[in-house]
């Protein structure tokens, strides 16, 4: 595995690579780092080129200093894709925040994207419950003390849930220090601008022409569960959906990443098979 930093408009983006073939790309979600793909980027790579990326102000990535959009988002993927000199469409798998990026990605350079995959990634923006008794508090509250107990077991709740605290404690509490441990400062910018200013994306998703995957858990505590995500995939001209455990946005790359791991490999081959296929696209 190979790991550089790769100069973007939203600073040094760390960047790992893995494996050979086809390339593949992960962005993880909001609060965590590349850590929280629970050693899916190994199983992939035994037949693709893995590309991981830490998102701004997470990880080993640089902490971004102001405000930022989903479009310099799009923008910083594109730096880095060219940066590690892919040219061609990749399969896109991105984990809550990382979806987000990989649907404005497909919406407006869908040359870079062959497949999209979202892992708990909800299509609706913040609801106004959501923003103003949830969202907003607890962002004034992290810009204050930062990564208190009293934030803690809610993120924890909504990213790795409940359940991954039973069953694999170690690995939750592993996936979670990517949140305690980053540059406050930064980390308050990504909150503010990636969760507080989360367009509603079902009115782009229609729009997206690549196959895609949308994988949800079945408890998810966020209200983005299998049937949300059915809703929003009718109105899709190539989607489908796979339902999974667990009860927080990125709970299946913890408790149930075989399933997810097997999801992507069916779902990547029929896309394959129906390009080869005499007289069809995809």
């Amino acid at each position: 595995m190979t790991g550089e930093s790769v100069a973007t408009t939203l600073g040094g983006l760390h960047v790992e690579r893995i494996g050979s073939g086809s390339p593949v790309v992960l962005w993880h979600s909001l609060f965590l780092d590349s850590q929280s793909w629970c050693g899916l980027q190994d199983d992939l790579a035994r037949t693709h080129s893995v590309i991981v990326i830490d998102g701004p102000s997470h990880g080993r990535s640089e902490p971004v200093s102001r405000d930022f959009t989903f479009a310099d988002c799009v923008t910083a993927a594109e730096r880095v894709l060219d940066s590690v000199g892919v040219d061609g469409p990749v399969d896109w798998v991105g984990n809550a925040w990382g979806g987000h990026v990989g649907i404005q990605l497909a919406v407006h350079r869908p040359g870079r994207i062959r497949t999209l995959t979202t892992i708990g990634t909800p299509a609706h923006a913040l609801r106004p419950l959501e923003r103003w008794a949830k969202a907003w508090p607890l962002v004034q509250l992290y810009r204050v003390t930062g990564p208190n107990a009293m934030l803690l077991k809610p993120l924890s709740d909504a990213l790795v849930g409940p359940e991954s605290l039973t069953a694999a404690p170690d690995l939750a509490n592993s996936v979670m220090s990517a949140f305690t441990g980053a540059q406050k400062a930064g980390m308050f910018r990504a909150m503010r601008s990636m969760m507080m200013h989360r367009p509603d994306m079902r009115a782009d998703m229609a729009r997206i022409a690549v196959p895609t995957l949308l994988i949800a858990g079945r408890d998810d505590s966020t209200g983005w569960r299998p049937a949300d995500a059915d809703a929003v995939a009718r109105t899709m001209p190539d989607a489908r959906v796979v339902a999974t455990a667990g009860s927080g946005h990125s709970s299946p790359l913890l408790i149930a990443r075989d399933d997810v791991l097997r999801a992507l490999q069916d779902f990547w081959t029929e896309v394959a098979n129906r390009s080869e296929a005499p007289g069809r696209k995809t």
